[in-house]
């Protein structure tokens, strides 16, 4: 079990932070740490840093995923102090201190002296996973691709279909969950059916898509109000997205879906094409932490964390973003940055504290050679929270101030904006939204086979993989 940092045993050996997960948390963090005596090991199971509020664009085809998702070697590529391992972490072993990712079947060990976990969240199906093959969500990059290749598919077919059955299916697109994922996604198949398309095929008229947001509660983005919630579902069914609230999905096959409505009754949606935004789900990794530090997760899988974000009886294991249960902090952007960048304050104060004088180096031998400090607990500040519904029309909760319409949506662009990672990602952005909205082109609607069908390609995968048994190698 390693020491703490400042004891004899520790001399010569830089203190050693391990980050799970390349999201806001994890690279926030790496990038605090940048001038702290230590050495950042980063451990993502993806290589790039994923602007996930974006997503919608890249399945709609605004942007395209390069613009959104820069690989995070480069991003990093100037902090000498960090490194970064592409791996998905199967295993954190608390009381030995070291972590274990797999990449490719083979197994490789980390070890640490801090921990932070900022490893996200999933979609949440509910029990229901079986949902996924027949409507994907949208968490990452294959997730926005997949969807691109299904929506434009569904034009594509139908295209290629006299039976009028056949065609109304295929031009249903349902979208289940009312957030702000949801809103968008709708609102720009709704654009992109309406006025991208218009007039590109020669026996469809785009234009008569149906587009259907589906939500079990009673209101659209509940959380930012009824009177927003209001707004952007006036404007959604101006565009002529159809809203069916208090409606829930208890089945979903290729064909279509089966939704029970508030009173009890069951009916049938024909829809080819079909998204799920209606819950997310923490990391597992959440609940292996829980069970080791003997403390509980929530419904949605998140850790029960300490004031300070770490989990008892490890003050030196933080678990932010997504996968810590904070009362009053929702699992947004902001808090994945603001609680990053309190794990990195916290860790460079007490190795600032934790430096020996010769005195105290005298006395380590009838002293505990470490104590932690007594922090301040975590406190989030809310930045507010915001929702594009379409071209030049917004809505935005920043505390008591509510937001709508152009100004919302200009707002929306801007803070978007500065939150993207590299010069080029930000000026490729700015030109791609300059396009879509002044001429509503957009540049990413090449597609392929097997994105509209990565689900099945993935499934088919594992099925056909042979077992390989884990190797488990030490971490350079």
């Amino acid at each position: 079990m390693s020491t703490a940092p400042g004891t004899v045993e520790e001399a010569g050996r830089r203190h050693r932070v391990v980050v799970i997960g390349s999201g806001f948390g994890g690279l926030t963090a790496t990038k605090a740490l940048k001038n702290a005596p230590v050495d950042v090991t980063m451990i993502a199971r993806t290589q790039h840093h994923l602007f996930q509020p974006l997503l919608y664009q890249v399945a709609t085809g605004i942007l395209s995923e390069g613009e959104i998702a820069p690989a995070t070697r480069r991003i990093l590529r100037n902090q000498r102090n960090a490194e970064v391992l592409l791996g998905d972490v199967v295993e954190i072993n608390l009381a030995g201190r070291y972590v274990v990712a797999e990449l490719l079947g083979q197994r490789y060990q980390t070890a640490y002296d801090s921990l932070i976990v900022a490893a996200g969240a999933g979609q949440s199906y509910f029990g229901n996973d079986h949902f996924a093959e027949f409507a994907p969500g949208m968490k990452t990059i294959d997730d926005a691709l997949e969807v691109r290749g299904r929506i434009l598919g569904a034009f594509e077919l139908a295209e290629r279909f006299s039976d009028p059955a056949i065609r109304e299916k295929l031009l249903t697109f349902t979208v289940i969950g009312a957030g702000p994922t949801g809103v968008e996604l709708a609102g720009q198949i709704a654009e992109l059916a309406a006025q991208t398309m218009k007039g590109a095929f020669r026996h469809i008229d785009s234009t008569q898509a149906r587009v259907i947001l589906l939500d079990s509660g009673p209101a659209v983005l509940r959380p930012m109000g009824a009177n927003l919630g209001n707004k952007a579902q006036a404007r959604l069914q101006k565009m002529g997205v159809e809203i069916q609230l208090g409606a829930k999905v208890v089945d979903v096959d290729r064909g279509g879906l089966t939704v029970r409505d508030a009173d009890g009754s069951t009916r049938r949606i024909e829809s080819a094409c079909k998204v799920w935004s209606a819950g997310v789900s923490a990391s597992p990794l959440g609940k292996q932490i829980a069970e080791q530090a003997g403390t509980e997760v929530d419904r949605s899988g998140r850790v029960v964390v300490l004031p300070d974000l770490t989990v008892a009886g490890h003050p030196n294991v933080f678990v932010i973003g997504d996968m810590a249960s904070v009362p009053g902090v929702p699992g947004m952007a902001q808090a994945a940055i603001q609680g990053a960048k309190y794990a990195a304050r916290a860790i460079k104060a007490e190795l600032k504290a934790a430096k020996p004088t010769a005195r105290e180096l005298f006395h380590y031998a009838v002293r505990e050679p470490f104590h932690y400090a007594v922090r301040e607990p975590f406190r989030y500040f809310d930045k507010g929270s915001m929702a594009t519904v379409s071209r030049f029309s917004a809505v935005a909760k920043v505390g008591a101030l509510e937001l709508r319409g152009f100004v919302a949506w200009l707002a929306w662009l801007l803070l978007h904006l500065v939150y993207l990672v590299g010069f080029r990602s930000k000026m490729t952005t700015v030109i791609s939204w300059t396009t879509t909205f002044l001429t509503m082109n957009r540049g990413q609607l090449t597609i392929t086979g097997r994105q509209a069908l990565a689900q099945h390609h993935i499934a088919r995968y594992h099925m056909e993989r042979p077992t390989q048994p884990d190797a488990v190698v030490e971490a350079a």
